[in-house]
């Protein structure tokens, strides 16, 4: 099995999981041990899918203003975790391939291939939720055909980003690609970076 293919099954499962109490305060039970590559995977999932979740709530126009600050805040946190978690599983990858013999004419990705996983990740949730649409029973038939064009489309999607990232994977393993990692360095959340913040000292 694939990488993208363990990838797919984990975060399907995870967002699965999470559904079965459908609660953003729900305690997530990681199934897979600590310090492995699929731990995290299902970490960095269960984050989006929470968030997911976050984003809908705050949505509600009728949502009292302290509690959409408090959610707000929430998402804030969420995003740096999932950009750590990011991080984390490029260093995986780094370390794995860390022995590689690079080629003189290897070139370099536009993306890192945890970014391309953080897009995997986010299209489970997508095809999960497009796929509850379809098989929803109080809308029209209209509503169902046009999120069955939908699902399809990401359905699509899926294949070709899973293959995208398998031949990443197998380029960099074979030294015909080479990886950089460039931390985020996100300012905002830095005291000593955010003048709102530095401001106030």
């Amino acid at each position: 099995m694939s990488f993208s293919q363990e990838a797919n099954k984990l975060f399907d499962a995870a967002v699965a999981d999470y559904h079965k109490t459908d609660d953003v305060d729900a305690v997530m039970k990681n199934p897979y041990p600590a310090q492995t590559i699929e731990n995290v995977l299902y970490v960095k999932n269960w984050i989006d899918t929470v968030q997911w979740h976050l984003e809908d709530i705050i949505r509600n126009p009728e949502i009292n203003p302290v509690e959409a600050l408090s959610i707000k805040r929430r998402i804030d946190k969420s995003n740096q975790d999932r950009t750590d978690l990011v991080e984390r599983i490029d260093s995986y990858f780094l370390e794995k391939y860390s022995s590689v013999s690079v080629k003189p004419t290897a070139v370099i990705n536009t993306e890192s291939p945890a970014w391309a996983i953080d897009r995997l990740s986010i299209l489970s949730l997508k095809i999960y939720h497009m796929r509850k649409e379809v098989e929803r029973k109080d809308v029209s038939a209209d509503h169902i055909s046009s999120c069955q064009k939908k699902l399809d489309v990401l359905l699509e999607q899926r294949k070709d980003l899973s293959s995208a990232i398998d031949q990443l994977i197998k380029d960099i393993e074979n030294g015909d690609r080479y990886m950089k990692v460039y931390k985020q360095m996100k300012m905002y959340n830095d005291p000593n970076l955010n003048p709102i913040l530095y401001g106030r000292k």
